[in-house]
């Protein structure tokens, strides 16, 4: 089972690492179209989300821990660049990144404060 969970996140995450530096390649060989305007900015965000599945899906207690906090990262990075560089700023664009800007503290805040093991126990008592 480890070995299928294994292959699966290096799927994921050469998909999403894909999507991050060549969209319209991807979207070509994918789904016989180009990715062109916003839609590359959605391939890359969804791209960000593959690669954190891949880092939270490969085995290891902390790895759901860490894929959580590189999502947040790269979208906070990502969607910044977008924001001061990009012709696409909706009005939900700077409020989404202080939500995740906020998560990343939280997750930064849980690692820095020695909470290292991330498991079933943890779910339970809903911590």
């Amino acid at each position: 089972m480890k070995r299928v969970l294994i292959l699966a996140a290096v799927a994921e995450a050469a998909t999403g690492a894909g999507l991050l530096i060549v969209p319209s390649l991807v979207g070509r060989l994918l789904l016989g179209a180009e990715f062109s305007g916003v839609s590359i900015v959605i391939a890359r965000v969804t791209g960000i989300a593959l690669v954190a599945l891949g880092t939270a899906c490969w085995p290891g207690l902390m790895n759901p821990f860490r894929g959580m906090l590189l999502y947040n990262v790269l979208t906070i990075t990502y969607l910044v660049w977008v924001g001061v560089h990009g012709e696409w700023v909706g009005v939900l664009l700077w409020p989404v990144v202080f939500l995740h800007a906020l998560m990343t503290i939280l997750l930064g805040l849980a690692w820095f404060t020695g909470r290292t093991t991330v498991g079933r126990s943890n779910y339970d008592r809903g911590e």
